[in-house]
């Protein structure tokens, strides 16, 4: 072999290695980045609901690799709802994706405080209070296009009076997109939620230090397409509309968990 020749070859097999070891040292960060965890995604169902009603949306998250929980919303009220959820986050390492439905949106608000693994919220045709503000005030805020208040069954119990929504006016108050015997279903199945909780306060907004994510029902016919607007703007959530009823993640668990997995990232 000539001495240039040697030279070349010397040079190529250094250019190798020296790419080699460029490779040697990405890759790991590259496969590191690539199997991070993904955080954890919380459903907190709304009033008139359970967490069922989820379940499309959880096989989905599922079939993209991300963790879920559904919690069991007790419906008695934002603090002691927030409570119940909080303890369930603590017992979840990681960062954690908390999503609400209705007025699951006012208990992920409250259950966030305090809370740093909390990296995002998703509102999915929620409510969103601010601080001091109660459901039945925020309800009642002047929109342009009100809806009439829902058909609602009032059961006395040892603490107070449970709400219902009257399984005849469900469908078409809740889940007019939904089928019909999966509506008779939910309506059947529903879990009250105790009416002094609409006049309870919201204490913490964190939506105002945590990123969050909306989800617009436009079909809506449980809360005013145009109250979820106001709400989803004066929270800055990245927003999203769609042509749902109020039961969204039931008709439509994609677009459900499109915003989720946004909100994940």
């Amino acid at each position: 072999m000539s001495h240039v020749t040697r030279r070349k070859a010397i040079i190529g097999v250094t250019a190798a290695a020296l790419v080699t070891a460029g490779l040697a040292v990405a890759m790991p960060a590259d496969a590191a980045q690539h199997h991070r965890p993904k955080p954890t995604v919380v459903l907190v169902h709304g009033a008139f609901a359970d967490s069922s009603g989820w379940n499309g949306v959880v096989a989905r998250l599922r079939e993209d690799g991300y963790p879920v929980r559904a919690a069991a919303n007790p419906l008695r009220g934002i603090a002691s709802d927030a409570a119940s959820v909080r303890s369930l986050v603590s017992t979840i390492s990681g960062p954690v994706v908390l999503v609400g439905h209705s007025y699951g949106g006012a208990v992920i608000s409250a259950a966030a405080a305090g809370n740093s693994n909390v990296k995002s919220l998703v509102y999915v045709a929620a409510f969103v209070p601010d601080a001091g503000e109660s459901l039945g005030a925020l309800g009642a805020t002047e929109v342009d296009h009100p809806i009439p208040p829902l058909t609602l069954d009032q059961v006395p119990t040892a603490g107070g009076t449970d709400l219902y929504i009257k399984p005849s006016a469900f469908r078409a108050e809740f889940a007019a997109d939904v089928k019909a015997g999966t509506a008779a279903d939910m309506a059947a199945t529903q879990r009250p939620l105790d009416a002094a909780a609409f006049a309870e306060p919201a204490t913490v907004a964190t939506w105002k230090t945590v990123p969050s994510w909306y989800l617009v029902a436009k079909q809506d016919k449980a809360i005013a397409p145009d109250l979820e607007r106001f709400m989803a703007k004066r929270a800055g959530s990245h927003t999203t509309e769609i042509n749902s009823s109020h039961a969204a993640m039931v008709s439509h668990p994609d677009a459900v968990t499109r915003i989720i997995e946004a909100a994940a990232r």
